[in-house]
């Protein structure tokens, strides 16, 4: 064998190539480009298929009826990146329209009784934390036995039904406008944005992301894990107890299971949005485009008189061929 020969036989085989579509899945924004470009489609067959549909009241009202799941939704992407899960957030969202409305009843100032509603947000926050970080459980059990808790606890106070609140100035907040646009939209916008520039621009949302992608690890580098997961629980317990006193606001009543039926969508939208159950990854971006792609599909299919059964059927699928991409995608990453 001749040196040539002998030096081509042991010299490296060239990398594969991958293909441009490949190379273009890849990228770190491609998740959320694909997210975009799906809404723009929806929109455009919707908008199509119904006359109805792209109209400024009409997407005004999309964006009225996802806000409160989207505060939820919002709260809850940094607590999934960070290695926790809060399935009692829906139930917090019950319980905090509950207190308003009993207050109210009762001759105490509504707006008191939203600060209390809050407070008692943020401390179901902490026991679920406590209990998470601390005792070692996990998390998915805790919130599930602390939402059963707060949903029971909702019933009995009410009793079961629906409590009004009928007061202009607090209607304001699930109904009213700023610069023709919804308040509740406005909020969530915001609330977002606040979001994205602490994981993205704060040392904390650095702890985030280390706190979720490998915790052990990170403690050994001084990474704060346990104290950066007990405030996202407190945060995403605020943002129930918010969300609730929003929903209470835009219905005119405090119904004590109003959220809980919007929670498989909240957690839908943070796994739509490219988050990983797993943690360490994940984008509040993504989340808000989901959340407008399941409140836009859920809208469009009512106005063409789909069958709510096959609404349910749709959003599965959309969910499993998102997941499924988004799997793709972190294959091709690496």
């Amino acid at each position: 064998m001749s040196k040539s020969n002998l030096v081509a036989a042991h010299a490296p085989a060239p990398a594969a190539r991958r293909r441009p579509a490949a190379d273009m899945l890849a990228r770190p924004t491609a998740g959320i480009v694909l997210l975009l470009g799906f809404y723009v489609v929806l929109l455009i067959a919707f908008a199509l298929l119904s006359p109805f549909f792209l109209t400024i009241s009409n997407l005004a009202n999309i964006g009225t009826n996802m806000a409160f799941i989207g505060l939820m939704a919002a709260a809850g992407t940094p607590l999934i990146i960070g290695g926790g899960l809060d399935l009692s957030v829906a139930a917090v969202a019950g319980l905090a329209g509950v207190i308003v409305a009993l207050a109210h009843a009762s001759g105490i100032n509504i707006w008191l009784g939203c600060i209390v509603a809050l407070v008692i947000g943020g401390s179901v926050g902490v026991l679920n934390g406590v209990i998470v970080t601390r005792l070692r459980l996990n998390p998915l059990i805790v919130t599930l036995g602390t939402m059963s808790i707060f949903s029971g606890l909702s019933m009995v106070m009410t009793g079961g039904l629906s409590k009004p609140l009928f007061v202009p100035a607090f209607n304001w907040l699930g109904s009213g406008r700023l610069l023709s646009v919804p308040f509740p939209v406005i909020l969530m916008l915001v609330v977002f944005l606040v979001l994205w520039l602490v994981l993205s621009k704060t040392p904390f949302g650095r702890f985030v992301y280390a706190s979720g992608g490998n915790p052990e690890a990170s403690s050994l580098l001084g990474v704060p894990v346990e104290r950066t997961q007990m405030i996202l629980y407190v945060v995403s317990g605020i943002s129930g107890a918010a969300a609730g006193i929003v929903l209470a606001a835009m219905l005119g009543a405090a119904a004590p299971n109003a959220a809980r039926q919007h929670l498989l969508t909240i957690i839908a939208a943070i796994i739509l949005g490219g988050t990983s159950l797993f943690g360490g990854r994940g984008s509040v971006w993504g989340t808000l485009i989901a959340v407008l792609i399941l409140g836009t599909l859920n809208n469009g299919l009512t106005l063409m008189n789909v069958s709510s059964f096959w609404q349910d059927v749709t959003r599965g699928v959309v969910l499993l061929l998102a997941v499924g991409l988004d799997q793709l995608r972190v294959r091709l990453q690496g």
